[in-house]
């Protein structure tokens, strides 16, 4: 009988220890998450062609970040490289294909961040940048600073060794063509995206980054939510990373980015309801349109728009992974 009791004990223990490896969830070595601008596209205003063009660009910007991050690279890598897929890409709203000024310029912004230690790097209003991404990288890392603008910007560029392209490069006939056609009618219904990753990597460390050429027929000199850390951009390691796109103006009022993190930080909120709360509620009661993709420090993700669309896409260590435009 002691002998029964004994083995009976011993194979219930056994399953009691086997137990949370068959209950709980698989927490992903990796992810990676990024977005190419929120807006109003349906599938009734946009052609087969286009959309495949969208979904081929999102999908070689995951594969870039991807494969630094397989390769057991820092989430700051894989955040610069996925964005620089994106910004060299013109079917996006950053670097080439971004969208023209009222005076027929281009002016490009970028931050990214570092969720290890909170450091951060911007630019904003450069016109001869190729990767505005990288340049905030440099300002983050090779400068006492976290935001240089216009020509000081060019110039820290140039001097870092960051390739300096002619302005002519960033114009495509499509972006042409837009400003054109926006500014016959005057109706400032453009592109108003930008392009983002966030990423958690093998060392659960978090890190975020956006690019934008700003609002189609934005004033000289605007300056919208991208490159204000807290905004646009953030990314702690005790959080979340998050990247924004949409209404600027909303988005640094509302300081969109920080506040999703503070509501998990101080209110213990998920990232899902955090991101809802100032998305979807928040931000749609003041009409501001856009949207966020954000990653937290336990590898969940939450992809949120008040808009119709928009580009994004992700990726996990699980296998995981999904590209998509519309919001339903």
């Amino acid at each position: 009988m002691k002998k029964f009791s004994f083995v009976k004990l011993l194979v219930l223990l056994v399953a009691i220890i086997s137990l949370p490896q068959v209950v709980s969830a698989q927490k992903p070595e990796y992810v990676l998450v990024i977005h190419g601008g929120a807006g109003y596209l349906s599938p009734e205003n946009s052609s087969e062609n286009e959309l495949t063009i969208v979904k081929n660009g999102l999908q070689r910007s995951l594969n870039a970040g991807e494969a630094v991050l397989r390769a057991g690279g820092s989430a700051l890598d894989a955040v610069e490289a996925s964005i620089r897929m994106l910004e060299d890409h013109p079917a996006f709203n950053a670097g080439r294909g971004a969208v023209i000024n009222a005076d027929g310029n281009i002016e490009l912004d970028a931050s990214i961040m570092d969720g290890s230690n909170t450091m951060a790097g911007a630019i904003a209003g450069v016109h001869t940048i190729k990767n505005p991404i990288t340049a905030a990288r440099k300002v983050m890392e090779a400068s006492p600073h976290v935001l240089l603008i216009g020509e000081g910007a060019e110039k820290f560029a140039g001097e870092q060794g960051i390739e300096i392209i002619d302005p002519s490069y960033f114009f495509t006939e499509g972006s042409w063509n837009e400003y054109l056609r926006i500014k016959e009618t005057q109706e400032k219904d453009g592109r108003k995206g930008t392009v983002g990753a966030v990423a958690l990597d093998k060392h659960g460390n978090l890190a975020a980054g956006t690019s934008t050429g700003g609002m189609v027929m934005k004033q000289y000199g605007r300056v919208g939510d991208v490159p204000i850390i807290g905004a646009g951009t953030y990314a702690n390691n005790e959080t979340c990373a998050v990247s924004a796109t949409g209404h600027g103006e909303y988005f640094i009022r509302n300081v969109v980015s920080y506040d999703i993190s503070a509501l998990m930080l101080y209110k213990n909120m998920s990232l899902e309801d955090a991101a809802h709360s100032v998305v979807m509620e928040k931000l749609a009661k003041q009409k501001g349109n856009g949207g966020i993709i954000a990653v937290d420090k336990d590898g969940n993700i939450t992809m949120q728009c008040n808009t119709s669309s928009m580009y994004r896409g992700y990726v996990k260590s699980t296998g995981e992974t999904n590209v998509l435009i519309f919001s339903k």
